[in-house]
């Protein structure tokens, strides 16, 4: 009988800065089977600091580290934990798998160091990683993914000890293999809460009733009068004219969520954003019974900020559904967030539901509020 095996990992990295890249990490080992081990699922103990880290290296099968914008905290030398785990899983010969964050100049400047002595030692650090093979992302999802790949090959390429069932494990391994398991489970009800939040980043970003302006073309058609002869006969189209109408965030949600919940090319988001604000703007531009709106397109600078803003306030992400070489599109789709948000400003309450008898219930938030 084939021994059902789960291999324990650890991932190694700055923390404060990175917390949403480490649940990506931790979900794909989950989805794995795999045991993730990281410093901040362990209780307080009475042995040092350092001490805790090598026994918890030492018990596992693979290593993960990932490297983006931050050093970290340093010990009495002035080496960063991440550094110093990083070189004691080589020094055991773990099997490591590096992840570097691609374009570093991109990561927002409250996530990089901003001491040149701590950009220095990073840069060496980032080096030091990068003699090995390692995979670089863009995204929390993108590692996500690489993650998975990377681990699935090296489950098949270097098999280590790992851990195995109760019931094919002798009596005394049964205990201690159960309560991993009780952990993996809770690990994954604390991940799956977690992904129904929004990112930390979007506190103090414009959200819900909060206005924003959007800059557009629009053409009007007028239809000829009987005799009169129209300029377009003439090769003179309308000239197209500029305009601004203002929506809010709750309104472009509630407008484009829907057809996301089922993932939908970016061509197809912009002709929905522009349905929105067709109805805007004609409830702004007067027009005689004989015009009507021939056509409208928002500006791209309009159409790239409210992509950007919907994806910064974690209601929408970008497909990562594998597809053909020569579909070059870009998809984009609701996050499980999004749908929760989604559900608050567009599900209808029961006409039946008796407000001043029900229990009291917090209002609703907009999208990305966090709660009170």
């Amino acid at each position: 009988m084939a021994v059902d095996k789960r291999y324990q990992t650890f991932v190694s990295s700055t923390f404060q800065d990175l917390q949403e890249e480490r649940t990506e990490v931790m979900q794909a080992l989950l989805l794995l089977d795999a045991i993730p081990s990281a410093m901040e699922l362990f209780p307080a103990a009475n042995e040092d600091q350092w001490s805790l880290i090598k026994k918890v290296i030492d018990d596992c099968d693979y290593y993960i580290v990932v490297v983006a914008g931050r050093y970290g905290s340093v010990d009495s030398e002035g080496m960063s934990y991440t550094e110093k785990e990083y070189r004691y899983a080589l020094e055991r010969n773990k099997p490591v798998l590096g992840f570097v964050r691609r374009n570093p100049e991109n990561i927002p400047a409250k996530l990089t160091e901003s001491d040149p002595e701590r950009r220095r030692k990073l840069e060496e650090f980032r080096h030091l990683v990068e003699r090995k093979v390692v995979r670089h992302y863009e995204s929390p999802k993108e590692l996500g993914a690489e993650v998975m790949q990377s681990m699935v090959r090296l489950m098949r390429t270097q098999p280590a000890v790992g851990w195995i069932r109760a019931d094919q494990a002798d009596e005394a391994k049964a205990a201690e293999i159960l309560g991993l398991r009780k952990e993996i489970e809770e690990l994954r009800r604390h991940l799956d809460a977690a992904r129904t939040q929004p990112p930390r980043e979007s506190e103090g970003l414009a959200k819900g009733d909060e206005s924003f302006t959007v800059n557009l073309t629009f053409v009007v058609q007028t239809k000829s009068a009987p005799g009169e002869i129209h300029l377009s006969l003439f090769g003179l189209p309308p000239k197209p004219q500029g305009a601004s109408v203002s929506l809010t965030w709750n309104q472009i949600f509630a407008h484009v969520g829907p057809q996301l919940i089922h993932e939908r090319a970016e061509r197809e988001v912009r002709v929905s954003l522009n349905g929105l604000v067709m109805i805007a703007l004609g409830q702004r531009v007067k027009l005689s019974d004989r015009q009507h709106i021939a056509s409208l397109d928002i500006s791209d600078e309009s159409f790239n900020r409210v992509i950007v803003q919907l994806r910064a306030l974690g209601l929408v992400a970008k497909s990562d559904r594998p597809r053909s070489v020569k579909d070059t599109q870009t998809y984009w789709t609701v996050t499980p967030y999004g749908d929760e948000v989604l559900t608050r400003l567009l599900a209808l309450p029961s006409s039946s539901y008796d407000v001043s008898t029900s229990p009291k219930k917090p209002r609703s938030r907009g999208p990305s509020e966090s709660p009170a």
